[in-house]
């Protein structure tokens, strides 16, 4: 029973997910083989001020941007 780990930043819809989950299924199936029902994932999100990158919080290195912003 396979599983692939995804951690990351919140934000993404559930259809993204869906897509996702799909996506990394196929590509597991396709290049180490097995069925697609022994594939499990597991999605992490992590709010950007518990993870950290480069000496920085991902909250300061990567702030949302607000609407005004775009």
């Amino acid at each position: 029973m396979p599983i692939i780990r995804v951690e990351m930043f919140p934000g993404r819809t559930v259809e993204q997910k869906r897509e996702m989950v799909a996506a990394l299924t196929a590509a597991f199936v396709r290049t180490a083989g097995g069925k697609p029902d022994s594939v499990y994932i597991v999605i992490d999100e992590v709010a950007k001020q518990h993870w950290g990158a480069g000496g920085q919080l991902c909250a300061d290195k990567f702030p949302d941007k607000a609407p005004s912003d775009e």
